[in-house]
């Protein structure tokens, strides 16, 4: 399998180069020049397979059609590695929970840093110290977090032998939980950024330093954002054990509501539908940053300013700018690299906006890759927690609530709704206590971590000065 840039750059890859270099050359994305379509009688086998053997060996056979530069035994060595029990507290991994008949909770926040960012991140984590230690070569991680992202990658990324991790966060913007998480951690390899402006900043800048080709070969600049293609494809992973869980047979449909800021999460769901996984309808989530609910509505898309991308109760998704956007533009564009970036490279980077609403294409999606969306506020946030405390006994966190309310918007009848689970609620407490009046509960090893002592440089919204410290820290 070779990898191909979304902007049109000529040179394929494979995927351990893709691995550690993040985006393309051109500043595109990297995707695999085809999607495996699984039959019935290959889904029928990868189900017996998760059924008999766990959810290891169900991310063993679905990466291996995606990776052939890394020995089959190596890569299963490395799934088992890190989808585990003790990683993430039960054999299931990712258990479903059933709230009503046809409506699902898929339980991805399980791992160390209790969001469903650990499911790519610790593999991730893994690949890069397998990969760098076939090559006797180290990397720094730069990325940007808007809440769960940056602990993600930290807890996975600490202590790895070749690795520095310089993560950007929107100064003041995260739960302090989410905050104390990264910035208590205190391993000489971990540097937290607290970027003076919102999280598109820190993606710009992210993007602005990895297309300075010079400075990332110099200092082996590598991405854990989802704009790197091994984070979105081991996500890819429980959307196939999410539909196994819920149906018994490959003829029948599910659907599946994903919380999404940055369009990572939900595009791994589109890389499994294209795969021929059975899905009905792939529901995008958003809260008052609508960006992406517009833009499956009425065909345009339109980014803001900082000015402009509100601060929310469900923060991880304040995002006005979705990175992994563009891998699904330029499926629906018929994989036109020029198009695509034409739309992305040149347009939006001009006026900040491009209008789909006129195309045939666009208006043929919904049929052709199941999109649809809708939006939550911070009223409805509180009334959809309240309402599934009251009725199931179950708590969820913000952003989940935002699933659970656009998913019952959306449901249809005899379909059943898979809404992914984000994160534990104990991540955003203050709103969890407004909507029902107590803390969540709180897992032991947490206690006390917001008052642990804090590793943060705080830096203007400026590639060349986040280039500095860079540059200081590896000398």
């Amino acid at each position: 399998m070779l990898y191909l840039s979304t902007r049109g750059h000529a040179e394929r890859k494979h995927f351990c180069d893709i691995l550690l270099e993040g985006l393309a050359p051109d500043g595109g994305l990297y995707l695999p020049e085809h999607y495996p379509r699984f039959d019935d009688a290959r889904l029928t086998q990868l189900r017996e397979l998760h059924a008999r053997e766990g959810y290891a060996a169900l991310a063993h056979a679905l990466l291996s059609e995606y990776i052939d530069d890394i020995p089959s035994d190596d890569l299963l060595a490395i799934c088992r590695k890190t989808y585990t029990r003790e990683v993430f507290g039960t054999d299931a991994i990712v258990p479903l929970k059933a709230l009503e008949p046809g409506l699902y909770l898929e339980a991805l926040s399980n791992g160390p840093t209790l969001a469903f960012k650990d499911m790519a991140m610790q593999l991730l984590g893994n690949l890069f110290e397998y990969e760098l230690g076939r090559r006797q070569a180290e990397l720094n991680i730069l990325g940007a977090t808007s809440g769960d992202t940056g602990s993600a990658a930290e807890y996975a990324m600490r202590g790895k032998r070749g690795i520095r991790v310089f993560m950007l966060s929107p100064h003041g913007r995260m739960s302090p939980f989410q905050q104390a998480q990264m910035f208590s951690l205190q391993d000489p390899n971990i540097h937290n950024i607290a970027v003076e402006g919102v999280f598109d900043d820190c993606q710009d800048i992210v993007k602005a330093v990895s297309n300075d080709h010079a400075f990332k070969a110099r200092y082996k600049i590598g991405t854990v954002n989802s704009i790197n293609w091994a984070r979105l494809l081991a996500q890819v992973v429980y959307y196939f054990a999410g539909y196994f869980q819920a149906t018994r047979e490959n003829t029948e449909r599910v659907s599946f509501t994903v919380p999404s800021g940055n369009f990572g999460n939900v595009c791994a769901g589109h890389v499994a539908r294209q795969m021929g996984l059975p899905i009905e309808q792939l529901v995008v989530a958003t809260n008052e940053n609508d960006v992406l609910d517009e833009f499956f509505r009425t065909g345009v898309y339109q980014v803001r300013d900082s000015a402009n991308t509100w601060e929310t109760s469900s923060p991880s998704m304040d995002i006005s700018k979705a990175s992994n956007f563009e891998r699904f533009v330029f499926d629906l564009l018929g994989r036109n690299g020029d198009e695509l970036r034409g739309l992305f490279g040149e347009q939006l980077g001009r006026t900040g906006r491009f209008d789909l609403s006129g195309d045939a294409r666009f208006a043929d999606a919904a049929a052709r890759y199941g999109f649809v969306s809708g939006k939550s506020t911070h009223a409805n946030r509180l009334d959809t927690i309240r309402a599934v405390h009251g009725q199931f006994g179950v708590t969820i966190d913000t952003h989940t609530a935002d699933g659970v309310k656009v998913a019952r918007e959306q449901a249809k009848p005899g379909v059943p709704m898979i809404v992914l689970e984000t994160a534990l609620p104990i991540k955003f407490a203050a709103t969890i206590t407004e909507a029902l009046g107590h803390e969540p509960d709180r897992p032991a090893q947490f206690n006390g971590i917001e008052d642990l002592p804090k590793r943060v440089v705080v830096l203007p919204a400026d590639a060349e000065a986040v280039k500095q410290l860079i540059e200081a820290e590896c000398r």
